[in-house]
């Protein structure tokens, strides 16, 4: 593709968007790709979010998914949707489909199945794997199969990704075309956490004296490190420490995770753990943020999920409209493909 030629545009759907972490994950590799991001319509039902997002894009999401028409959805080459983990998650209450929000999955397969686009990617905690035996995930897939796509999923670890986080997640891609997906291989280096942590934080992130004391009792005799470190506090009281954080939750207690065992995380903390830009703007109060990050995915994990995502529609045998015609020359070109 010449350099004067108009860039060719991707259109995606960003269901169950949050905040917006798929969103930037996919204009971050179209950008590498030299194509033209188009986000033709996002959704979530959180009004914190609503605000960050329409803060950040300039674009109000749609609200209640159940409540719009597929045929109020626009055309689209790509479905991207973090769809509500809760009903899944050890944080929750393992109900799985008995949770009215693990039904919201049935809310993207009718869009699917309405809008056929060429491929999706969905991200989910990495307990839906087991749920209920496993019986939860095979009725996902079937679901998917019986919509005439080819699917496949796969736990990646976002500590394997750059950021120093420990995020295990469940990504399930699909293709409307037999495909062979290579997923990505997960070997960057972590970024330090001192690169993550801000200097000069207030008082109010501070925990208290009697939480501090109770936090360094627990870790007498233990490992030591030299560097900054994240303590965590599983359900069962137990505290380890990392040069990394664990998993960040939208749910859980305030001092779960304290760094050096002394203070909760800042927003800008918390946002750079999940891969967000410093551009990326701070919106509502210190809960709000914390459940938005918690929310949230790993930025540069689904970035690499993407990327091999546009590689396998490059490489795909059948070749049916312009987007798919672009990939191939922008791959040849630039030999990423």
């Amino acid at each position: 593709m010449h350099q004067s030629e108009e860039k060719i545009a991707l259109k995606f759907l960003d269901l169950f968007c949050g905040i917006g972490g798929f969103r930037i994950a996919v204009e971050m590799v179209c950008q590498e790709r030299n194509l033209n991001p188009v986000c033709v319509f996002s959704s979530d039902i959180d009004s914190d979010a609503q605000k960050a997002y329409l803060a950040n894009f300039g674009e109000q999401p749609a609200g209640d998914i159940t409540k719009i028409q597929a045929q109020d959805i626009p055309e689209h080459d790509i479905l991207f949707a973090g769809f509500p983990c809760q009903p899944f998650s050890i944080c929750g209450d393992m109900k799985g489909f008995d949770d009215i929000r693990g039904t919201l999955f049935f809310e993207i397969a009718r869009i699917l199945q309405a809008k056929q686009p060429q491929a999706f990617v969905l991200e989910n905690v990495k307990q839906l794997k087991g749920h209920n035996q496993g019986q939860t995930l095979r009725r996902i897939m079937e679901t998917i199969r019986s919509l005439g796509y080819y699917a496949d999923y796969h736990i990646l670890n976002a500590l394997n990704f750059g950021v120093p986080q420990k995020r295990e997640r469940i990504f399930i891609v699909g293709f409307r075309n037999q495909v062979n997906f290579i997923w990505p291989n997960g070997d960057v280096p972590m970024k330090p956490l001192a690169e993550i942590l801000v200097d000069d934080v207030p008082e109010f992130y501070y925990a208290s004296e009697k939480i501090r004391n109770n936090r360094l009792e627990k870790r007498q005799g233990k490992k030591q490190y030299s560097e900054a470190t994240i303590w965590h506090e599983n359900k069962g009281g137990n505290i380890s420490a990392y040069p990394y954080s664990c998993a960040l939750r939208a749910g859980a207690s305030y001092n779960y995770l304290l760094v050096n065992g002394e203070r909760r995380l800042t927003e800008r903390e918390m946002l750079r753990l999940q891969g967000f830009p410093d551009s990326y703007k701070i919106v509502g109060s210190y809960q709000a943020v914390r459940k938005q990050a918690g929310n949230a995915v790993a930025i540069p994990c689904v970035a690499a999920v993407i990327r091999s995502v546009l590689d396998t529609i490059a490489k795909t045998s059948i070749i049916t409209n312009q987007l798919l015609i672009s990939l191939v020359q922008v791959g040849l070109n630039k030999q990423t493909i």
